[in-house]
């Protein structure tokens, strides 16, 4: 392996925006597994690529399980029909819970609006009679 194919932890948190926290920290969870070169950390284009996929997963909501499933399941299986199937009933799941989120909130907000005229019509009206 060339030098040019590895990265240091410091190279990772800026390329993707990530304290070196939580790169020990998703390293401490064994998602991600550098080489050590002393006391330094020395990634690989895997390591990279599995970093990318995890704060992929955190960013739409995976949770570390459902992430940790997905990596290993890149990692074990040869079928990349049914790797992709995997990916897709965790998508899908996410996209509903989303879903059914929005709708509340869309209904809290409708709630908020009602309320928030009924006070304005409150101030409106005492306003008016002072």
């Amino acid at each position: 392996m060339t030098q040019t194919e590895l990265f240091t932890i410091s190279d990772l948190a800026r390329e993707f925006d990530v304290t070196l926290r939580t790169i020990r920290f998703y390293e401490e969870q064994g998602l991600i597994e550098p080489q050590r070169d002393g006391r330094q950390r020395l990634f690989n284009r895997r390591d990279r690529a599995r970093l990318r996929l995890i704060l992929r997963g955190k960013r739409i909501g995976l949770s570390l399980a459902e992430i940790r499933e997905i990596i290993d399941m890149y990692q074990l299986a040869h079928d990349e029909a049914s790797q992709s199937q995997k990916l897709l009933d965790l998508l899908l799941a996410r996209r509903r819970q989303l879903e059914a989120q929005r709708r509340d909130i869309d209904a809290v907000l409708e709630e908020i609006g009602a309320l928030e005229s009924h006070c304005r019509n409150v101030i409106g009206s005492q306003s008016s009679a002072a």
